[in-house]
């Protein structure tokens, strides 16, 4: 999946708990935290794969053996200095990380490529990439993965902009300074 993409998803599941919970969109903070927490996973790997100190781009950040410990100390953390909504906030963007990388594997039949969830103690093939769906009936043009990341990252901008733009009018105030 495609980091903004990852973004977009992080947002989305934190805007449809926030309705689940207390039936209102968002708020900037927690909203921006959610996101951090969905970006986290590939700003911890995909330096580390660049650098050389990992096989793929997909290890530490990507694994379940690291990433419940990572969000349970930061849930605490936050918790503790009485900013839990912030600790469940970017449980909530990185858990939608990791959640969002299976179904392309699952849909393409590549079940050796979840081996990230346990990594390293599964091993972890090189990533594959954009993953064909099939073909549109009519006009032989291939579907992709990306088709429908697309579709995500539409459909999660519109539901940020119903939501009244959260952390829109922080960015404008940081931008005037």
């Amino acid at each position: 999946m495609q980091p903004v993409v990852h973004l977009v998803v992080g947002y989305c599941c934190y805007a449809a708990y926030t309705r689940l919970d207390r039936g209102e969109p968002p708020s900037a903070a927690p909203a921006g935290v959610a996101v951090v927490g969905a970006a986290i996973p590939d700003l911890l790997d995909k330096p580390l794969y660049s650098a050389g100190v990992v096989p793929v781009g997909r290890t530490i950040g990507h694994s379940l053996l690291f990433a419940v410990p990572f969000v349970l100390l930061l849930w605490l953390l936050a918790r503790r200095f009485g900013r839990a909504r912030l600790g469940i906030a970017f449980g909530i963007g990185y858990g939608s990380h990791l959640a969002a990388d299976i179904p392309w594997h699952v849909l393409s039949g590549d079940y050796d490529e979840l081996g990230f969830l346990l990594w390293p103690v599964t091993p972890m093939p090189a990533y594959t990439g954009v993953k064909p769906l099939g073909t549109v009936p009519g006009v032989d043009i291939e579907a992709t993965t990306l088709w429908l990341e697309v579709v995500i990252v539409v459909v999660g901008v519109v539901v940020w902009w119903l939501d009244g733009r959260p952390g829109l009018d922080v960015i404008r105030r940081t931008l005037e300074r």
